[in-house]
């Protein structure tokens, strides 16, 4: 009995000794014929072999929260491979660098860049933070008119937008401060004579009405409240209604006359004046330069006034023409 089991116990341990030797055979056979890696799928469809799983995986997380660090500042990806260990053949090589593009590709890239504004419109698109700042540097050194109107923001967008050059945005946006012309110097007096002359002369300009209203007080007419011949025409109306200039011209007066009050008068040349007289408020000053329509003063009651009105005086080489004869009719 003793003599069977020892003969069995040497028949077991050489199957033992047999099977090691050819597991050890097949480990060396799997060492150099095979290596141990991870074929990778997206969405189900097989993508290629990496050795690095953690390694690849790493990539792809980073370029998801940070993107190329350059124009893409993000990715959203739906769908993360999957891994699964396998034995590939030493002669096989793997593609990580292909899974990464695929997997990536797969996402929806945000770009990140720097939106030029004026007035909140967006007007030109750079790329970096310094070329934002270079832009609007660039324009307040040039003193450009619109330097205060000019901003940039950070933007974050499927879309990738057409970059500009910093010296093509500056050029682009550019404002030159418009030239300030010198008002002119008027020594010209004024006249407030009380010679009048009733005759319809040619004026040689066209004019409009300076406000609407009730006439008052027509030329010519005398009252207790003057010491002559009224001048002008009275033009009743609210206080602070817009008086507009007749005709164009030059400001030859703007301030205080005496019973006038608040008085402008504008010089249309050819010995052609206009008067605007008992104005609240004045608007256009000495030496302007002013266009028909344009707004020179405000109705009010200023000097030897009895209410708000416009007197409007017409004088032709210093004497008053009925403006009747002009306008009004």
């Amino acid at each position: 009995m003793f003599k069977k089991v020892i003969i069995h116990l040497k028949l077991w341990t050489k199957l033992a000794v047999i099977i090691m030797i050819a597991l050890a055979i097949i480990g060396f056979l799997i060492f150099f014929i095979y290596k141990p890696t991870y074929s990778v799928t997206l969405n189900g469809e097989f993508i290629g072999y990496t050795e690095d799983k953690r390694k690849l995986q790493n990539k792809i997380n980073d370029y998801i929260k940070t993107g190329d660090n350059n124009v893409i500042a993000f990715v959203e990806i739906d769908t993360l491979p999957e891994y699964k260990i396998c034995l590939l053949k030493k002669g096989i090589t793997t593609n990580t660098d292909e899974i990464f593009s695929k997997v990536i590709s797969s996402g929806v890239p945000y770009y990140k860049y720097y939106a030029i504004l004026e007035n909140n419109e967006e007007k030109y698109y750079v790329q970096t933070y310094e070329e934002a700042e270079k832009v609007l540097n660039d324009l307040k050194a040039k003193n450009s008119n619109n330097k205060d109107k000019i901003t940039y923001a950070l933007k974050y967008n499927t879309e990738l937008k057409t970059f500009t050059d910093t010296e093509t945005a500056v050029a682009a946006l550019y404002v030159e401060k418009p030239k300030v012309t010198p008002k002119k110097v008027i020594n010209k007096k004024i006249n407030t004579s009380a010679n009048v002359d009733y005759s319809n002369t040619a004026l040689g300009i066209s004019l409009i009405k300076p406000i609407n209203g009730t006439i008052s007080s027509r030329f010519g007419a005398r009252s207790s409240i003057r010491s002559s011949v009224h001048t002008g025409l009275d033009i009743a109306a609210s206080k602070g209604t817009p008086i507009k200039a007749a005709a164009g011209g030059t400001v030859i007066y703007s301030g205080w006359k005496g019973s006038l009050g608040k008085l402008v008068v504008i010089d249309h040349g050819n010995g052609v004046e206009t008067y605007y007289a008992h104005c609240n408020s004045l608007v256009a000053s000495k030496g302007e330069t002013v266009s028909q329509g344009q707004v020179i003063a405000y109705v009010g009651s200023t000097g030897n006034s009895t209410g708000p009105h416009l007197h409007l005086e017409i004088r032709v080489n210093g004497v008053a023409k009925n403006p009747q004869n002009y306008l009004y009719r």
